[in-house]
């Protein structure tokens, strides 16, 4: 008998129709002798509603009462999708990220899972049922409920997947699978059959919506089986596999552009060692992410430290450098918020050369200004304006002919 983790979306839960259609898929895989794991996330915008919920109270509601609220979206998840496997004649049972053992760090909204107690989910699996579990939740060791961040369910299930041992992990979602850019964006984007988890992860990383950065990292920690398919149809979707050799042959695999990012620059700050280490160390205290970082040599022996956060984390990132402005010497603080990172992807830029220069001549011949570049083995990354990213993201994909097979 094998085992299978299906997880499914906001958008393949959102009407009782589309929960139907699920429970049809969850009970097809059981009828075909296998024990199945299914993970759901809250019903379309519920997220969004119940966020907008607490903005209607406070405009910097608390993190943790955040995490009591909007983890209460996969609860009602849970319960609907059991009702309608019942509805089908088979046993199935909800549980919430808490009641099967799903415990985290605290950091509130954005927490990760440290351990999962998977003995109750076997011995209902032995039982016969089908378990149904809350994404997005667990536990910390305070219990206090905590959710994952935004695609945090993807993370609860392929952390199920890895620690079941299961056959297979189905993420099912609203589009085909994964392709060489945002088909919304680049009509002539193409759909792959398959793609390494270093290629997948980066994608994730850089913006690419379809499945959470964090569950690539499980994925590929612990080599789970991992499929992205749509949820309304039953085409094969993507698989998301370890890498094969005839996948260098494809030099870039896809390309992507975020818009979530904002950049800060810190001008005027004496050289001298130790005061990057002191302006990073603020920025984690505030548990702020931080991705490219450049600093240039001033004059008269002063620099200047430039990088990008999370959007979303920018207010917190400069009001903890207000906080030490003083301390470090700073002449200004400033940021940018209206800016994009564009980044191609493939594995097969390990042993390929003139990547880099095709795509700077083509951003170039765009009349497309580089901020800031970044790059790792299987990257290259550049911060540009937000309102040139659509024109310089169809360029990119048009220059490495990704619309073609």
């Amino acid at each position: 008998m094998g085992l299978i983790v299906q997880k499914f979306g906001g958008s393949s839960v959102a009407d009782a129709e589309k929960i139907k259609a699920a429970a049809q898929r969850a009970v097809q895989a059981a009828r075909e002798d296998n024990h199945v794991v299914v993970v759901v996330s809250a019903r379309g915008q519920t997220t969004d509603q119940l966020f907008g919920l607490a903005n209607e109270i406070t405009d910097k509601p608390s993190n943790r009462e955040l995490d009591m609220l909007v983890s209460t979206g996969e609860q009602m998840s849970t319960a609907l999708m059991a009702m309608a496997i019942h509805a089908l004649g088979h046993d199935a049972i909800s549980f919430t990220g808490a009641q099967v053992g799903i415990v985290t760090d605290s950091h509130h909204t954005k927490a990760r899972i440290l351990k999962i107690d998977t003995k109750k989910i076997r011995e209902e699996l032995d039982s016969g049922k089908i378990v149904v579990v809350a994404g997005y939740q667990g536990v910390d060791a305070y219990n206090n409920i905590t959710t994952l961040g935004r695609g945090g369910s993807d993370a609860t299930a392929v952390a199920l997947a890895a620690l079941l041992k299961a056959d297979l992990c189905d993420i099912f979602t609203d589009v085909e699978g994964i392709y060489t850019a945002d088909p919304r964006v680049v009509p002539e984007a193409r759909k792959l059959d398959r793609i390494s988890y270093d290629e997948i992860l980066e994608l994730a990383s850089l913006g690419t919506k379809v499945v959470q950065a964090r569950s690539i990292e499980f994925a590929k920690k612990y080599n789970v089986p991992l499929r992205v398919r749509p949820c309304f149809n039953n085409s094969d979707g993507t698989i998301i596999c370890q890498e094969a050799k005839d996948m260098e042959e494809v030099v870039v695999s896809g390309v992507t552009v975020t818009k979530d990012e904002a950049k800060v620059i810190i001008r005027g700050i004496p050289d001298r060692p130790g005061l990057a280490a002191r302006i990073f160390k603020e920025i984690a205290r505030n548990n702020v992410n931080v991705d490219m970082i450049i600093q240039n040599i001033g004059t008269h022996g002063h620099a200047n430290i430039t990088f990008t956060v999370p959007r979303a984390e920018l207010d917190d990132a400069m009001s903890a450098l207000h906080g030490i402005q003083q301390e470090i010497s700073a002449r200004e603080i400033s940021s940018d918020s209206n800016v994009a990172k564009l980044s191609v992807v493939g594995i097969g830029m390990r042993s390929h050369c003139g990547i880099a220069e095709k795509m700077f001549q083509t951003l170039a011949d765009e009349e497309v200004n580089i901020q800031m570049i970044s790059t790792s083995e299987i990257k290259i990354s550049c911060i540009i304006d937000e309102a040139q990213s659509k024109r310089a993201l169809k360029a990119i994909h048009k220059a490495f002919d990704l619309g073609k097979k």
